[in-house]
């Protein structure tokens, strides 16, 4: 067997949680395409007959301006430390942005080898020799020497995931699996209904809002053919609460209802939600919130 970690690395909104996705056949992180949709360290663990992937899905690396920003980039930065490979997801169908030059510089100096994944070649690969040719300039400006492994894929349609598969694992060590066979992820059952509440809200509001909001899930009930989940949709501003409401509370009832419906599917038998909106100005600011939504170690 070959058995190994693999960080999955990148700027925000290049299609990483996509990508966990699509390799592991299942949804275990939250998709959106609000920028900064994954806020923690998600593992996804594929186990096959040849061995098993342990995936680190990270926060995209953006300017922060406050500390939970600050916190996701120091998550995603720390996540390439004594891991097995570093899988660098970028975007061929735009040019090069500033964090994707950051990655660059920060992987050409770590230990880990590198494989660089062109994503959504199905929006075309217009500037994949400018990702190539600035990761060797940059090499070169530092005399290092350091290859990376070149691919492309579409996290959306499948297009060359299993080749990249493939790559991975034949860049791991022979090792025994990290995990239980049957495990999928580790991660906590209440950031993960957290997460998917949060992704409903995503879907209406947009850039509205997302960045204000946060989920906490204080309590799970597992009696029974049905669980209960209580938790808190937590705003920074009183006039953001109406918004997360709506009108007569229809909003509300409609994260609710979709929510469930995939808590459902994802833990085989109904889950109702039980969730109240409070104000706690900048909750985003404040670390001790930061570790009771589980965003903080």
């Amino acid at each position: 067997m070959r058995c190994g970690i693999v960080a999955i690395v990148g700027r925000a909104n290049v299609g990483k949680s996509t990508l966990l996705n699509r390799i592991l056949g299942e949804k275990v992180s939250i998709v959106s395409p609000v920028a900064q949709t994954t806020r923690g360290l998600i593992r996804g663990i594929l186990t096959e007959p040849r061995g098993q992937l342990v995936f680190l899905d990270t926060p995209g690396v953006h300017r922060a301006s406050y500390d939970l920003g600050r916190l996701m980039n120091r998550i995603a930065r720390a996540s390439v430390e004594g891991v097995d490979v570093a899988l660098l997801v970028l975007e061929a169908s735009r040019a090069p942005r500033e964090e994707d030059e950051g990655w660059m510089r920060r992987l050409l100096r770590a230990d880990a080898p590198c494989v660089a994944l062109l994503n959504k070649s199905d929006l075309g690969l217009k500037h994949a020799r400018e990702y190539e040719a600035l990761w060797s300039r940059l090499g070169a400006g530092k005399g290092l020497s350091k290859t990376a492994i070149w691919m492309s894929a579409s996290a959306q349609t499948g297009e060359g995931v299993e080749a990249l598969v493939d790559t991975l694992f034949r860049s791991m060590p022979e090792s025994p699996g990290l995990f239980p066979e049957d495990v999928l992820t580790d991660y906590p059952r209440k950031l993960a209904v957290a997460d998917i509440v949060r992704e409903k809200y995503f879907a209406v509001l947009r850039d509205e809002l997302p960045h204000a909001l946060a989920i906490e899930i204080e309590r799970i009930v597992e009696a029974g053919d049905r669980w209960t989940a209580r938790g808190t949709v937590f705003v920074q501003k009183h006039s953001q609460k109406g918004i997360v409401l709506g009108k007569d509370a229809r909003l509300l009832k409609q994260v609710r209802r979709q929510a469930e419906e995939e808590l459902k599917e994802l833990f085989g038998r109904p889950v109702s939600l039980e969730l109240w909106v409070k104000v706690h100005k900048d909750w985003s600011r404040n670390f001790w919130m930061l570790k009771r939504l589980g965003y903080a170690g």
